[in-house]
């Protein structure tokens, strides 16, 4: 299979991670050659909203998306939510990378919630998808959804949630983005939620610099080690193809049309 051939989409990135800033021009490059057509950018706090706007703008391919990470609730300025709305003026695009984590050490989760909650509606307010990250908090996310779901649809990224809570978070329109981490031996559970995801709600990301996948699944590769190439996100569909019984061109066009009907605003 010549996966250079198939327009590849990657849901969830971070290219404005100074980690990267040195070889980004190379990496696009990759990126280019292995026809990757789309990516999702997406921006942690009030600091990287300019440069991923900037990233926006040289590369038709970068799809702009801004929000609060729940690991940056204690940075944001007394006006952070004006800032976004002006962020968001410039080009209607996408919200996240915003969310809930219990994860983390001693995390403020009434703040995690008041600024997630805030950008929930937001996003309604103009209609846009929001990108979501969770860890250890699925059923509080989930309440919170009920009462402000996004209308215009919602990316679980790099779901780690159990498989019967798939249903639920499909009727409030949920996607779900299979990253290259799951592909490591001792992911066996999140590679059987991933088998259960429908068809027409999966996407494919990588999260790079982070979540770098096994090392047979990285032909491409950074000054450090420990970081991951986006260019690894075409090993990634071929590994989520045999995960679910498809040809890379059968995953890639059902893969394109989710990610197209996601992030139409984004275009």
């Amino acid at each position: 299979m010549n996966t250079e051939r198939v327009a590849l989409f990657d849901a969830h990135n971070h290219l404005q991670d100074d980690r990267i800033a040195g070889v980004l021009g190379r990496v696009l490059e990759d990126c280019r050659h292995e026809n990757i057509h789309g990516f999702v950018v997406n921006g942690t706090c009030e600091s990287d909203w300019p440069r991923i706007a900037d990233l926006s703008q040289r590369d038709e391919r970068v799809l702009p998306s801004y929000g609060v990470h729940p690991w940056r609730v204690d940075r944001c300025s007394a006006a952070w939510l004006d800032h976004l709305r002006r962020q968001l003026d410039t080009r209607p695009s996408a919200i996240g990378e915003i969310g809930l984590d219990r994860w983390m050490r001693e995390p403020d989760l009434l703040r995690q919630e008041e600024i997630f909650i805030a950008q929930l509606r937001l996003a309604n307010e103009r209609q846009l998808p929001v990108t979501v990250h969770c860890l250890k908090a699925w059923g509080r996310l989930l309440e919170i959804l009920q009462s402000e779901t996004p209308r215009a649809g919602f990316l679980l990224h790099s779901y780690s949630g159990p498989a019967e809570m798939l249903p639920r978070f499909t009727q409030l329109g949920a996607y779900f983005s299979m990253s290259g981490h799951f592909a490591h031996e001792r992911k066996h559970a999140q590679q059987r939620v991933f088998k259960e995801v429908p068809d027409n709600r999966l996407l494919i990301e990588t999260d790079a610099p982070d979540m770098p996948p096994p090392s047979a699944l990285r032909p491409y590769s950074l000054e450090d080690a420990a970081l991951n190439h986006p260019a690894n996100l075409a090993a990634i569909y071929r590994f989520t193809a045999r995960l679910r019984g498809l040809s890379v061109d059968d995953l890639a066009t059902t893969v394109a049309a989710n990610f197209k009907r996601l992030f139409s605003t984004a275009d």
